[in-house]
């Protein structure tokens, strides 16, 4: 049979297929039934430091609404409290640690420097193997260049690299200017990995109520190509493990993302819509693969389609597009 073991971040791992931030890390039991069906890890839903703030700002508003409740009473009925902040999130990922022999990963997305600093220190101390900072941020502002857009979040990995001794992941944006380049200023600083990508959910407009809406939607397979080529990209170019995210669905799907070169493959839709158990039909399809090509390990194929290592390597630039448009003519 062909081993599936792999490493990330330094840390070893039964296979790579990591269930990805999701609502499955939501309930203990189910990051129990992803260790059982063989999940290689899982990464635990991010805190918000934005949703820390709303939930502050609507306990506050309603204490100041329920203090004088009667017209009658002469002082506050309630005593002085204070919102928990993070401590009903780190008490859950310390549960979940706590529940599963697996690597466990944290995310955590902020706001302010200082927060991403003492968020990250408190969820080390959860016991989690290693962080995923979740840098899911809009540069909406035109009078912001993109070179202060990336300085902030390299000072922000800095900040957060030394404030912790576990190893750190950053998970990217696709829209950056010059992905490559943000990703080697990543690897200088001493991040571990990167995941590719941070999956935006885009809002619509309802023509009808003329008014802008939000929808969870899944990933779908085609999404797989943007991260598929910056890993192929990449790979062999930088020190850091990569990790492909968003459009994975299939045995094949894992394939594609080892033979580009990454480290793991994180999953997410296609558990959430298949069920927990896909991830025995994902590894099972990743296995029969590997035996059908006489692979006896993962470190024999990764990387063989990367550019590094293609007999074309301008496919993975701008020969297709050239390709298709000559096509269609």
């Amino acid at each position: 049979m062909a081993n599936l073991s792999t490493s990330y971040m330094g840390i070893n791992l039964k296979n790579p297929v990591i269930v990805a931030a999701s609502s499955i890390s939501n309930y203990v039991d189910k990051v129990k039934q992803a260790e059982s069906l063989g999940a290689g890890g899982l990464v635990i839903r991010s805190l918000f430091e934005e949703q820390i703030q709303a939930d502050g700002i609507t306990m506050a508003e309603f204490m100041e609404r329920a203090a004088y409740i009667s017209p009658e009473v002469q002082s506050p009925i309630f005593p002085p409290l204070a919102h928990g902040g993070p401590r009903e999130h780190l008490m859950w990922v310390e549960k979940t640690r706590n529940a599963v022999k697996m690597p466990i990963f944290a995310s955590l997305n902020a706001v302010n420097p200082g927060t991403w600093t003492s968020y990250a220190k408190q969820l080390e101390e959860t016991g989690i193997d290693g962080l995923e900072v979740n840098y899911y941020t809009v540069a909406a502002d035109p009078d912001t260049p993109g070179s202060d857009v990336e300085k902030a979040m390299f000072d922000i990995i800095e900040a957060v690299k030394a404030e912790v001794k576990i190893p750190v992941a950053v998970k990217l944006s696709p829209y950056f200017t010059s992905t490559a380049n943000v990703v080697k200023e990543l690897d200088k600083r001493g991040v571990d990995a990167v995941v590719m990508f941070n999956r935006f959910l885009q809002p619509d407009i309802d023509v009808d109520d003329e008014s802008i809406t939000n929808a969870m939607t899944w990933s779908t397979p085609a999404e797989m190509r943007v991260p598929l080529r910056w890993v192929a990209l990449l790979y062999g170019r930088v020190k850091l493990d990569m990790a492909l995210n968003t459009g994975v669905h299939s045995g094949r799907d894992l394939v594609k993302a080892l033979l580009a070169g990454a480290s793991v493959v994180q999953v997410a839709s296609a558990l959430l819509q298949n069920g927990l158990p896909y991830l025995s039909t994902l590894l099972l399809e990743l296995q029969n693969w590997m035996e059908e090509k006489d692979y006896e390990s993962l470190d024999e194929f990764r990387g063989k389609a990367s550019q590094k290592n293609t007999p074309n390597p301008f496919g993975f630039e701008r020969a297709q597009y050239m390709q298709l448009l000559m096509s269609q003519e």
